[in-house]
């Protein structure tokens, strides 16, 4: 296969990767959690969260829908639904079913970090684009600081996925939890598929951009030796 077809295809994987990262970081689907129900028909309350806000959905739990030992939920079912942002929390409203402090300075990192990744992103993007629109070595030259900068927002990703992740198994695994049940959403699926596909076609990227070998060592040998001969 052409070098230029392994870039190009290379380009469309980063496209796939990108829509996922900033599907991620603007969407609430990360985790959601459940308490448990004890009653049937009565209202309960899950929720769902992401990096900038917690929304918690009233969900009404009929005979049909309840299971002995389960959490309130799924969170599909219809229900009056209340979202708002970490920066806007007060300790006396939320801090009761959510661990307030906690989980605000979790998000706040996680959040942080991913900012770091989108800005990766944006800066392998222009690189990509001067490599699209150069010319003659200047092309491939670029080819390696966006592999370079894909790479270290995959990374970002990674530890922004890791930090939610600690986020969720340090309120489950607390005393005073009403959580029994938790799961990742969405969200969180379109964190690790960007993951995955901005850190493998980052390098993959860098390789391409790497000098061709010579398939026969001895090319190298005999180059050198017919310019010394000139």
């Amino acid at each position: 296969m052409h070098k230029r077809t392994k870039i190009k295809i290379a380009i469309f994987v980063l496209l796939v990767g990108m829509a996922c990262m900033f599907t991620a970081v603007v969407t609430d689907h990360w985790a959601v959690l459940s308490p448990q129900v004890n009653k049937v028909n009565e209202t309960c309350e899950a929720a769902h969260f992401g990096l900038w806000r917690l929304c918690k959905k009233y969900i009404y739990i009929s005979s049909e829908n309840f299971e002995q030992g389960h959490g309130c939920g799924p969170i599909s079912l219809p229900g009056e639904e209340n979202c708002t942002y970490f920066s806007h929390f007060t300790p006396g409203q939320d801090a009761a079913i959510f661990e307030y402090k906690t989980q605000k300075e979790y998000n706040i990192s996680a959040a942080a970090i991913s900012i770091f990744s989108l800005a990766f992103i944006i800066l392998g993007s222009l690189c990509l684009m001067g490599s699209c629109t150069g010319k003659g070595k200047g092309r491939d030259y670029l080819l390696k600081p966006a592999g370079m900068f894909f790479a270290f927002a995959g990374l970002c990703a990674f530890i922004s996925l890791e930090v939610m992740r600690q986020s969720v198994k340090r309120m489950i695994e607390s005393k005073d939890t009403i959580w029994i049940e938790y799961y990742y959403a969405w969200s969180f699926a379109c964190a690790c598929t960007g993951f995955v596909l901005l850190f493998l076609t980052g390098i993959a990227l860098l390789i391409l951009s790497m000098p061709q070998m010579p398939r026969n060592p001895w090319e190298t040998c005999m180059d050198a030796e017919a310019e010394q001969a000139e």
